[in-house]
């Protein structure tokens, strides 16, 4: 608009004092202005771009092949084009991306009528999370540079990297006892093709309680015990609220956290146990666009906001999977932890306030925590006298912070485990698996 600007002034100058050259000029440059902007614009609008990935998911160090295939629709040839497939910022900024980048994702070509050009790159999957992968943005325009065209096209992929599981090597977890297994106080349930014992008779036993053989031989009547016929697993308690996580280690330790949570709900997976996940963490899919693209941009980085994924949530709402059995509710977590941020929304006393109605009493609660002050330790106290089973494992770096949380919560009854860097995720896992 300056430039369109400009020129008028000028001619109008020259066509006032009858400088009949400058007229001549800015009529010439009037005339190249005009043809470059509609250049540009047929060019922009003759363009598609279709992605193609051959993947949805992913594991930690897969790699995923990303092919951009770019039309053009018309006849006139595009002497140039800028093509960036746009990727999540915090996937690509160190120490270290979570998306290593591997070919050339931002490319300048040339099309002639009717031509197509394939563009190929390469993700590695370094961290667990949810990527947005484009869409991809065009900048094209007239070869003297005065006019740009941006576009933005192509649906966005989404890619969702599941976090590392730790295997517990050389020990067979199905034939072990669940974790965090939890005595149930009126045993509700019970299996009467399993006697645990014998007791007195207490009136209202029915007859098919009694034991006669016992009551033979005492001569007093005899009751038996029988084992319960459900046995626990554990919902994981996940405090991901950024306070937990401090800027020195937080990223870090946040990651430890997840890797700790996966690897124990397959524990628990494995042994046909039913396993949940509650958490205060925001989950990436939250962060989405859901409004389409506008496709008219003056500028690229107006077209790259436009495009990108929200980088904030004002979800206050916990993120849960309901505690249930089977192999679905395994990825359900998986997929689950995959897409959890850190949020400075719900502490985690809100958190548990929150969601204390639908914890199970079957199962332990077991809590993974970033620290431990008296706030934390008073809730998971309180639980405990509500007749929850209540563990936790502390995702601390300094074993003195370890030993001061721990003495808190040892004071209460709570055991308490230290995972102290990821080595010690699969004797975490062993010694509940063991217990």
């Amino acid at each position: 608009m300056k430039w369109f600007l400009g020129v008028l002034l000028l001619l109008a100058t020259a066509l006032v004092f009858d400088l009949g050259l400058l007229a001549y000029s800015m009529y010439a440059l009037l005339g190249v202005m005009l043809v470059s902007r509609a250049l540009a614009r047929v060019w922009a609008e003759s363009l598609s771009a279709f992605r193609e990935c051959n993947r949805y998911s992913a594991g930690v160090g897969d790699t995923v092949a990303v092919v951009i295939e770019l039309k053009n629709n018309g006849r006139a040839p595009v002497p140039w084009v800028l093509v960036e497939d746009l990727l999540p910022r915090h996937a690509l900024l160190p120490p270290p991306p979570r998306l290593a980048v591997k070919g050339r994702r931002l490319q300048m070509t040339m099309l002639r009528g009717r031509g197509r050009r394939v563009l190929t790159y390469q993700l590695e999957c370094r961290q667990r999370g949810y990527f947005q992968i484009g869409p991809l943005v065009l900048e094209t325009g007239d070869l003297f540079g005065l006019h740009r065209r941006h576009r933005v096209l192509s649906e966005p992929h989404f890619l969702l990297v599941y976090p590392e599981v730790v295997r517990i090597e050389g020990f067979d977890v199905a034939s072990r006892r669940p974790i965090g297994e939890v005595r149930l106080t009126h045993r509700l349930y019970e299996d009467p093709t399993r006697i645990a014992g014998v007791r007195a008779y207490e009136a209202g036993d029915p007859l098919n309680r009694i034991h006669w053989r016992a009551t033979a031989r005492t001569g007093e009547l005899h009751s038996k015990l029988y084992e319960p016929s459900t046995v626990a697993g554990a919902t994981i308690v996940l405090d991901f609220h950024e306070a937990s996580y401090p800027a020195r280690h937080g990223e870090y330790r946040a990651e430890l956290a997840v890797t700790a949570a996966a690897s124990l709900a397959g524990a628990v997976y494995e042994m046909g146990r039913q396993v949940g996940l509650v958490t205060n963490g925001r989950d990436a899919a939250d962060r989405i666009r859901q409004e389409g693209w506008d496709y008219d941009h003056r500028s690229r980085r107006a077209a790259r906001r436009a495009a990108s994924m929200l980088e904030t949530s004002d979800r206050l709402r916990p993120v849960v999977v309901p505690t249930r059995r089977g192999p679905e509710q395994f990825m359900r977590i998986l997929e689950t932890l995959a897409r959890v941020e850190t949020t400075d929304g719900l502490t985690f006393s809100q958190l548990i306030a929150e969601t204390t109605s639908r914890l199970p009493r079957d199962a332990t609660v077991l809590a993974i925590l970033g620290s431990a002050g008296p706030e934390t330790v008073a809730v998971l106290a309180n639980l405990r006298r509500r007749g929850f089973a209540v563990s936790v494992v502390l995702n601390t770096f300094e074993v003195h912070d370890f030993e001061t949380a721990a003495g808190r919560l040892v004071a209460e009854g709570i055991e308490t485990r230290h995972l102290e860097d990821k080595s010690a995720v699969a004797t975490v896992c062993r010694d509940y698996v063991l217990r």
